[in-house]
């Protein structure tokens, strides 16, 4: 998944899973669905901490590789991925396992409109000027 702050990335994955039906929905929200966000959930609540994001990127690759290594048939990763090389370990190794790998780009990071949409709708609160300076670094193929 690629997506600025409250673009839908979440949203998506949500619609995703539940259309393969209960089992296998349950199923990979358990095994297969990654976010580094939820390194930063402590007793349900979200509280962002810059020192701790390389970390907790590294953690969250390290489980999504560990998922795919155990042979889960649908493995997700759920980051803003702003930059190519932000998801290209990811990508990486999903090949190298075999993986058919399907990046998702959640609306369009570099309009005006959809970041002011992004900065009403998100849940982490993340300000219209940090969402404005992220969707003009957005690297777009």
């Amino acid at each position: 998944m690629r997506g600025l702050p409250g673009s839908g990335k979440s949203y998506w994955v949500e619609q995703y899973i539940n259309s393969l039906g209960i089992e296998q929905s349950l199923h990979i929200r358990q095994y297969g669905y990654f976010s580094t966000d939820d390194y930063f959930m402590d007793n349900g609540e979200y509280h962002f901490n810059p020192k701790h994001l390389a970390q907790f990127h590294q953690a969250n690759l390290t489980a999504f590789i560990n998922a795919m290594s155990h042979g889960e048939p649908v493995v997700i990763c759920d980051n803003t991925n702003v930059a190519k090389w932000e998801f290209m370990a990811y990508e990486a190794a999903a090949r190298a396992l075999g993986y058919q790998v399907r990046v998702v780009l959640i609306g369009q990071p570099k309009d005006a409109e959809h970041q002011l949409l992004c900065a009403e709708r998100n849940r982490h609160r993340v300000p219209l000027a940090h969402i404005q300076k992220m969707g003009h670094l957005f690297d777009i193929d």
